[in-house]
């Protein structure tokens, strides 16, 4: 059965649950993240708090497996936080984003070897690991994306993402990173195999800002809610014809 609890007296920017969520990591619209564990209550309390952020945290994840956690805020940047067994502490790794607008939005992907983070900037980073400067490093799409970016959702493959954004539009990328040595499938979204940051579909989102976008778990059909409440729902196999539905 769901269950209510009162976290914060505040508005809630982000949160997150580990693989049995039994851990949640929730932010509370403050430069302070907190981890959260499940009582024998079924209540959350605060853990550990993640402080490292200058700006409000806006956006977080729990990657499952491999147990890592990424926050991004309002200050540009971005951290991944590994838990340390023998200290039990989170400690942060930093992000190199090289944005010059408030990140807004992060979601690791289906691997968990890369995230996306979405700015003001008017561009989407996708962030993985150089182990030779233990840091993670971010390669850049930004045309045709005119404005900020509020949502992102990764295909199934790793290799595609779904970006949201206020210029009223939600589009689909190839992610797909020659660094990572990558060997992305052809299919209805990519017809033929195309590099980084490629356009691959592009849809009007007239009635305003897109707020969240969602593969389907086999990565066919692709849908995104927008600011009048509509839902929208399109099948790879007919990329020019958008099903919408009203919910006012």
């Amino acid at each position: 059965m769901p269950a209510v609890q009162q976290l914060f007296y505040g508005p809630i920017s982000g949160h997150a649950f580990n693989a049995d969520l039994s851990q949640a990591v929730v932010s509370n619209s403050s430069p302070v993240t907190h981890v959260m564990k499940k009582g024998s209550d079924g209540k959350y309390t605060t853990d550990k708090l993640l402080e490292q952020h200058l700006e409000r945290v806006t956006s977080v994840d729990w990657a499952p497996r491999t147990n890592r956690i990424v926050t991004c805020a309002g200050d540009r940047n971005a951290y991944v936080w590994n838990y340390q067994e023998d200290t039990g502490n989170w400690v942060p790794c930093l992000v190199l984003l090289r944005i010059n607008r408030a990140a807004t939005y992060v979601r690791w992907s289906p691997n968990e070897d890369r995230f996306a983070v979405g700015s003001g900037a008017r561009l989407l980073s996708i962030c993985y690991f150089d182990p030779e400067n233990n840091w993670w490093v971010s390669k850049h799409i930004k045309k045709p994306i005119r404005s900020t970016i509020l949502c992102v959702d990764w295909h199934p493959s790793n290799h595609l993402i779904a970006v949201g954004s206020c210029d009223f539009k939600c589009r689909v990328f190839s992610a797909a990173l020659k660094e990572m040595s990558d060997k992305p499938q052809t299919s209805n979204w990519m017809p033929k195999l195309s590099k980084f940051g490629t356009l691959l579909a592009e849809f009007d989102s007239n009635s305003g800002w897109v707020h969240g976008v969602r593969f389907s778990p086999s990565g066919n059909l692709l849908a995104w809610v927008a600011h009048d409440s509509s839902v929208n729902l399109v099948n790879s196999l007919s990329l020019d014809k958008v099903h919408n539905v009203g919910t006012t």
